[in-house]
C-alpha cells in the first residue's frame, strides 16, 4: 500500500505555489494538472459544495487499496488499519481535535448523530434548529416519532439552550452558508445549563479554520464528500476527551473490543482505550484511501489560504450575477461560508437550465447555489453569471 504521506507532485505543486497568498496563475500552473480528469470536463463546475472535484491521486490511492487485497488478502487488514488510522490523524489535524482516537470513522454525518443519540440515557430533550440538513432533521425527527426523544425546533437565531440535554447545531447553515454567531457563547451557555453540544461542521471543515478542543465542544459531525474533495462514505463523529473515555454507545460491533482480533468475551464487555471504544463493526475500508489526498491537499495548502482566495472568488461572482442579472447574491462576505445563494421561487428550475447550458450548480429549497473553487477561472464565473443572465431573461 502506498504509504507517503507528502506525495511527489503535491509536494511539487505546494512548493511552486509559494507561501504567500494564492493566485490564479499560480493555481493553473501547480494545481490544476493535479486534476486533470475532471478538468477534462466542458461544463463550468460549481456545485464544489455538494460534491467536492476529486484529485487524480484519489484513484491511485484507491487502487493501492484494491491492491492489498489482491496481494494480501486476509492480511489486507494490516495496511487498511493503517490507512484508517492515518485518516482519523488528517481529519483531527484538519479540525482541531485533540487526539486522533477523538475522531470515530463513520460512513455518514448522520451515522455519527445516531450514535450520540444511542449513548445518551432516558428520553432525553433536544434543542435543534429549523437549518439542519435534511438527514439530520428526519433522524431527530423520526426519534421523536418513536418516543426516543423529546424535541423543540426554532430558527437558529433563537436557539435556547434551558432544559435541554442535547443541542444539535449547524455551525454553517447549508442553505444559505450563513456562519452561525457566537458559537463559544453558546457552548458556554449549553454547559452551564448541563447541556451537551454536538455541532455539524460539515460546511465548516476545510472551508474556516476550525479548533474542536478550543471550542469545547462536545460533539461533531463532518465528512469529505465536499470541501475536502473525500466523497461519499469518509465521514467522522469527533466526540471530545473525557466523554470519549466514559459515555458508552449503542451503535458498537467488534472494532470497538479492546482486541477485536483476539475473539474473546469478557464479562462484561472490554472496550477499547479512549475513542476507540465508539467503533462499530467492519469498517468501510477504501473510504479512507478515498478520503487520503483531497486531505492532504487541504492540509497542504492550508484552510486559511483557501478561505483567503475563496472570499476573492466569492466577491468576483457576486459582481458578475449582479451585472448579468440585476440580483444581488448573498454570501460575499466573511459572515458567509464557501457557497454564494440566490433566493429565488423557481430555484431548482434555473439550476436545471444553467446545467443545460454547461453551468453545473444546485438548489434547495428557494436558494440557487453557486460555489468557486480553486479549480475555477475568472471567465468560469463570468460564463455562469452571462448564461443565468440570459435564462432569466428568456
Amino acid at each position: 500500500m502506498t504509504k507517503s504521506k507528502d506525495p511527489p507532485e503535491l509536494r511539487s505543486a505546494l512548493a511552486g505555489l509559494g507561501k504567500g497568498a494564492l493566485d490564479a496563475e499560480r493555481l493553473r500552473t501547480h494545481v490544476w494538472p493535479l486534476f486533470s480528469r475532471v478538468r477534462a470536463r466542458k461544463d463550468v463546475y460549481l456545485a464544489n459544495h455538494s460534491l467536492g472535484q476529486p484529485l487524480d491521486r484519489t484513484a491511485v490511492d484507491v487502487g493501492a487499496s484494491l491492491d492489498t487485497w489482491y496481494r494480501d488478502l486476509g492480511d489486507a487488514w494490516e495496511g487498511w488499519l493503517v490507512e484508517r488510522e492515518r485518516f482519523r490523524s488528517l481529519t483531527a489535524k484538519l479540525v482541531g481535535a485533540p487526539r486522533l482516537d477523538c475522531i470515530i470513522p463513520k460512513t455518514s454525518a448522520g451515522q455519527g448523530l445516531r450514535a450520540v443519540l444511542n449513548a445518551l440515557d432516558g428520553k432525553p430533550r433536544v434543542a435543534t434548529t429549523d437549518g439542519e440538513f435534511d438527514s439530520i432533521d428526519i433522524i431527530l425527527r423520526t426519534y421523536r416519532e418513536r418516543g426516543r426523544i423529546e424535541l423543540r425546533v426554532s430558527p437558529w437565531r433563537e436557539l435556547a439552550v434551558a432544559q435541554a440535554n442535547l443541542i444539535v447545531l449547524s455551525s454553517v447553515m447549508f442553505r444559505s452558508s450563513e456562519i452561525v454567531t457566537g458559537l463559544p457563547r453558546l457552548i458556554r451557555a449549553a454547559h452551564n445549563a448541563g447541556a451537551l453540544v454536538l455541532l455539524d461542521v460539515y460546511h465548516h471543515a476545510g472551508v474556516l479554520p476550525l479548533d474542536l478542543a478550543k471550542l469545547g465542544v462536545d460533539f461533531a459531525i463532518g465528512g469529505s464528500y465536499k470541501y475536502t474533495r473525500g466523497g461519499p462514505g469518509a465521514c467522522w463523529l469527533y466526540v471530545r476527551p473525557g466523554l470519549a473515555e466514559t459515555m458508552r454507545t449503542l451503535d458498537t460491533g467488534w472494532f470497538a473490543k479492546n482486541d477485536p482480533f483476539a475473539y474473546q468475551r469478557p464479562e462484561p464487555p472490554q472496550f477499547g482505550p479512549g475513542g476507540d471504544a465508539w467503533l462499530e463493526s467492519t469498517p468501510q475500508v477504501l473510504s479512507y484511501a478515498q478520503a487520503r489526498a483531497g486531505l492532504e491537499f487541504t492540509l497542504g495548502i492550508g484552510v486559511e489560504r483557501l478561505r483567503a482566495y475563496n472570499l476573492h472568488q466569492k466577491r468576483t461572482l457576486v459582481e458578475a450575477l449582479f451585472a448579468a442579472t440585476g440580483i444581488t447574491a448573498e454570501g460575499a462576505s466573511d459572515d458567509y461560508g464557501a457557497f454564494v445563494s440566490i433566493v429565488h421561487p423557481e430555484a431548482e428550475r434555473l439550476a436545471q437550465a444553467l446545467a443545460g447550458k454547461g453551468v453545473t450548480v444546485d438548489a434547495r429549497g428557494d436558494r440557487l447555489r453557486l460555489c468557486p473553487d480553486v479549480l475555477n477561472s475568472d471567465q468560469d464565473l463570468d460564463t455562469a453569471a452571462d448564461r443565468l443572465g440570459a435564462i432569466l431573461k428568456s
